[in-house]
């Protein structure tokens, strides 16, 4: 398992140009020689080199940072719109702080406004230039990935609300249904509900930009805390049923959170117990609002059934080392992604289970530990990687190798950048340039749109070749 951040300090800015997001061409200079997409773990550099984003790889990409470096976040759920696809865009978040003291922790309630970008064509219908700018080094943001047709400033803007934290933030939700409501795991070891209703409210009726150091730390008292037997990681809100929350820990305890009202919960004492090992990550199914997945340091994947006792209803070894995270498929519930410590990732068919070999999809791609994975909301053969190997990578699983069509794309596009041979065809876009990768999600609510956290502070993206065909019934969402 690959977690915590080992001696956190503040993120600085870079100077620009520094960045290394994206594969493919300098976005400054015409290269000399055709451009080579990097493959980090395969590929060195060498002398006088330098990874340079492609700003044609993306519609939209920012960065920004939150103080000290950020384990875990959520995206929260607004008003805005179900389905959003004009930009400029406006985002809201809740994340957590790895700082180097406990006492410096906090929560952090910030909404991100005129997050600005361009959709483009598959073919461009004509030649990218190298007067763009793709670059955002700071909270407040530099340029835009585009010289700016959506009528507003270039720069994305910051509006942050702190909230004290004991100890450091190892996971932080967001619940779907009351989204003001969130869950965060200490690594202290206790879980805590909080209400951030009122900071939410401020951000929203706000456009004044409030900087990172201006903003005050506000002293909240948590609306109940649940104290584990040891620190974790594994946390997660039921979609179905409003306030039914599992919390698991490194003694491979899950326990269950129920609602008792709108600000109470009553926490089941007696754990669900069947892992051997440090329980990692939980997801309740997104159709059985009684059912969950866990995955373990043990190499295992558990399937239970909170009214059949505490002992699982299926359990399977999935991988050769600690699975560290999981995903459940809301469009196609019978898929079940996991991402392994030893760098794979697995796609499982929950229907297969009975017959023994449940594996529809393996990869061996990344060259470190899966640090999270996430299915798309959006596109059920969708779905996001980030790995310690410093790459965040998104895979259609309904690709396939088509030679003919690969050959009349590039013959249109003239492309120039030369692409590995050995490259899966199931994998769409390869993003760089963080350090150190921790989490993503995927925005419910603008289609294409990613986010992700790392040592290194924030990125926001929009890869340019992620087609989104939003499902009939996206508006009920």
């Amino acid at each position: 398992m690959v977690r915590s951040i080992k001696n956190p300090k503040k993120a600085k800015r870079k100077s620009k140009g520094s960045r290394r997001n994206g594969v493919g061409a300098s976005s400054s200079s015409i290269p000399s020689m055709p451009a080579k997409v990097w493959q980090p773990g395969v590929d060195k550099l060498e002398e006088g080199e330098e990874l340079q984003c492609d700003p044609s790889a993306y519609n939209s990409l920012h960065a920004f940072l939150f103080g000290w470096p950020c384990l875990s976040f959520d995206i929260v759920r607004d008003t805005l719109g179900l389905v959003r696809t004009e930009f400029p865009h406006t985002l809201y978040f809740v994340a957590g702080t790895q700082a180097e003291k406990s006492s410096w922790n906090s929560i952090g309630i910030f909404k991100v406004s005129n997050v600005s970008g361009k959709r483009r064509e598959l073919l461009p219908s004509k030649p990218v230039t190298d007067d763009t700018d793709m670059d955002s080094d700071s909270s407040d943001s530099d340029e835009d990935v585009e010289d700016g047709d959506d009528g507003g400033s270039k720069a994305p803007v910051l509006q942050l609300r702190k909230v004290a934290h004991e100890g450091c933030v190892n996971r932080i939700r967001a619940m779907q249904q009351n989204p003001h409501i969130c869950a965060s795991w200490a690594d202290g070891g206790h879980v805590q509900i909080w209400d951030f209703s009122s900071h939410l409210n401020t951000l929203a009726g706000s456009e004044a930009k409030v900087s990172q150091g201006e903003s005050s730390v506000f002293n909240q008292a948590p609306l109940i805390l649940f104290k584990h037997k040891d620190e974790g990681y594994a946390l997660d809100w039921n979609p179905l049923v409003p306030g039914r929350l599992l919390s698991g820990d490194c003694k491979n305890f899950i326990h269950l959170w129920e609602p008792s009202s709108g600000t109470s919960w009553n926490v089941d004492a007696t754990p669900f117990v069947g892992h051997s090992a440090s329980v990692e990550d939980l997801q309740w199914s997104p159709t059985e609002p009684h059912v969950f997945a866990s995955c373990s340091v043990d190499g295992s994947i558990a399937i239970w059934d909170v009214r059949s006792g505490k002992s699982p209803a299926a359990s399977f070894k999935a991988h050769n080392a600690d699975v560290n995270v999981i995903s459940w498929n809301r469009l196609a519930s019978c898929m079940l992604a996991s991402g392994c410590d030893d760098g794979t990732f697995s796609i499982r068919d929950l229907r297969l289970l009975k017959e023994g070999d449940s594996v529809v999809a393996h990869f061996e791609y990344h060259k470190c530990p899966i640090t999270s994975i996430e299915w798309s909301p959006h596109e059920a053969s969708t779905l996001a990687v980030s790995s310690a190997d410093n790459q965040l990578t998104i895979w259609d699983l309904s690709l396939e190798k088509d030679e003919e069509e690969e050959a009349e794309f590039k013959e249109k596009t003239q492309e120039q950048v030369n692409a590995p041979e050995d490259l899966p065809p199931q994998l769409l876009f390869v993003h760089q340039g963080q350090k150190d990768l921790k989490e993503l999600h995927w925005h419910a609510q603008i289609p294409g749109m990613l986010v992700s956290t790392a040592a290194d502070g924030f990125n926001i993206l929009m890869p340019s070749n992620i087609q989104s065909t939003l499902p009939s019934d996206a508006a009920a969402a």
